[in-house]
């Protein structure tokens, strides 16, 4: 009997966890769990494995998990939960062969090369180099910037912390947007404005430069809010968009990523009809003398639920992920 492979896709608040069989990355028994039901990985793997009859002779020997967190050392610490634990107290709890531990921002890039072509909406068709750096990036939580490059063997991640690179204005609005953040926060980097609470920022801040009071107190009442005709909301969204199209173009030009712009995460499939009606596009191609290069870049917005979970599957057995 061949052993299933368990396969995670860790954040702060749900551990989605699923099971892949031998040399294939699509996942099957998908499940959420709430991490805050669990004292750590192990509780919460073990109830999964129960729930999917995973146990004993099919219990997993193998296992590759995303982690929204820094796991460079032994000891992974979650940002945004309770979740404190070792490498070694999961492998030899649940009597692991083979445990990779990865960000889950590289399981997003490592997930692109194998989302469906129906489950990723096209904004520039461009023209995509085939052996050539493709990027990711997703505002979410943070802002999470990384390539994947078409290696001779396999996938080859190229992690990088470009959410924090600094913020660069291009017009007079984002000139006093700038001002704004910069009082208020000091060194402003582009994450601080492309997440969830940076839209919510960006909309105090409009707010405040235009003197009218603040009415919302959360991305999505402001999401909302836009869509139902609030001007202040409305240029809100529409000026996240912009500075998104800024950024994605930089980190184009930065990583090479001439095999083509992914744009992963919780928000953007949420604001696919206001991309066709903001400045996205125009922002990610102006850049100057290398506008020709940037136009030609294939754009795509992915929808897939589960791209950290291909991501995972796709690390397990590559070579290029430790």
């Amino acid at each position: 009997m061949t052993r299933p492979a368990l396969i995670g896709d860790i954040g702060g608040t749900n551990a989605r966890f699923a099971l892949v069989t031998a040399g294939a990355v699509d996942p099957h028994g998908i499940q959420s769990l709430p991490c805050a039901d669990y004292d750590g990985p192990v509780g919460a793997i073990r109830d999964y494995l129960a729930r999917v009859g995973a146990v004993g002779d099919a219990a997993p020997r193998e296992a590759c998990l995303a982690f929204a967190c820094p796991v460079h050392g032994e000891r992974v610490t979650m940002t945004n939960n309770h979740w404190d634990f070792t490498r070694t107290e999961v492998r030899e709890a649940l009597g692991l062969s083979l445990f990779k531990v990865i960000n889950d921002f590289m399981a997003q890039a490592l997930g692109v090369p194998h989302v469906a072509e129906d489950e990723r909406v096209t904004l520039q068709a461009g023209e995509a180099a085939p052996h050539a750096t493709r990027l990711v990036i997703g505002p979410g939580t943070g802002l999470g910037v990384a390539g994947v490059f078409p290696g001779r063997h396999a996938w080859i991640p190229l992690p990088t912390e470009g959410g924090h690179v600094t913020f660069a204005p291009t017009d007079e609005r984002e000139q006093n947007l700038l001002r704004h953040f910069r009082n208020r926060y000091g060194r402003i980097s582009v994450e601080r404005l492309l997440c969830g609470q940076g839209l919510l920022d960006l909309y105090r801040a409009h707010c405040s430069l235009k003197g009218a009071p603040p009415r919302y107190e959360t991305p999505a009442e402001v999401t909302e809010a836009a869509g139902s005709g609030d001007a202040v909301a409305r240029d809100t969204l529409l000026r996240f968009l912009k500075i998104l199209g800024d950024v994605s173009g930089d980190a184009a030009l930065t990583l090479g990523a001439r095999g083509g712009v992914y744009l992963c995460g919780g928000i953007l499939p949420r604001l696919l009809d206001w991309l066709p009606a903001s400045r996205f596009l125009e922002a990610f191609s102006d850049k100057g003398r290398m506008s020709g290069y940037t136009a030609r870049i294939p754009v795509q917005v992915v929808t897939a639920p589960w791209t950290g979970l291909l991501g995972a599957a796709e690390a397990l057995h590559n070579e290029e992920v430790e």
